[in-house]
This record gives structure tokens, sequence and C-alpha cells, in this order.
């Protein structure tokens, strides 16, 4: 009898352990696919608007974001490599893409005013 509570035992700790991992899994494969977004992010940015933001240079980040979407598709998430994949991709997101969005004039975001018929240089009044 008590081979067989060790046993249940082993048992459901397999299956939390099997959980656990495929729950692992489940994470690393969406954090893989949304660096590979940033990848193609930061791909279709111009290279100016990276020096007019002030950041590193396009291809710098291409690199990182690079090496991040492979090590996050190659190597288990409690890796060392993994973890700071995911720090760069973090990096870019919060710091460099709103900054190259500012620069490039893109984005959603509140109109600052004006009609539909403002020009690049005030309203179009219709040559009055």
């Amino acid at each position: 009898m008590d081979q067989d509570d060790t046993t249940g035992e082993r048992a459901v700790q397999g299956v939390l352990i099997y959980g656990f991992q495929s729950i692992l899994s489940w994470v690393q494969l969406a954090l893989g696919v949304y660096a590979a977004v940033m990848l193609i992010d930061a791909a279709v940015r111009r290279e100016d608007a990276y020096r007019a933001a002030s950041k590193q240079t396009k291809g710098m980040w291409l690199i990182f974001l690079a090496l991040a979407t492979a090590l996050l598709f190659i190597l288990p998430i409690m890796s060392f490599l993994p973890v700071i994949g995911v720090i760069a991709v973090i990096v870019y997101t919060v710091d460099v893409r709103p900054a190259l969005r500012a620069v490039s004039g893109g984005g959603r975001g509140p109109r600052r005013g004006g009609s539909s018929s403002d020009g690049p240089y005030g309203p179009y009044n219709g040559g009055r």
C-alpha cells in the first residue's frame, strides 16, 4: 500500500511537471513570434530615423533582434541567452520603437487639432 502512494504521487508530479513545461513552451513560442515581429518592425524603419532619434544604428538593432529571435526558437527559455534576448526585445519595444515612431511622425495618437483640410504649412483656406 505504501508503494501505491508513492506511485500516485510520482504520477501527479509528472503531470504537474509536464503541464509546467507545456506552459513554458507556449510562452517561449509567443516570445519568439513577438521577437520576430519586432525584427520585422526594425527592418522596415528608415535608417535616418535611428540617427534622428539618437538611438544606435539600424544594423545593430537588426543584429540584436535577429539573435534574440533565433535564441528564443533554438534554446530553452530557462537558459541564460534567451533571457538576454528577451531583454533586448523589451528595450526595443519600450525605448527605441516609440522614439522612432515620434521621429518619423507615424503612429496612432490623438490629432493635435486642425481640420482635414490642413496642409503641411497650415490650414488651406481655398485661396481666400
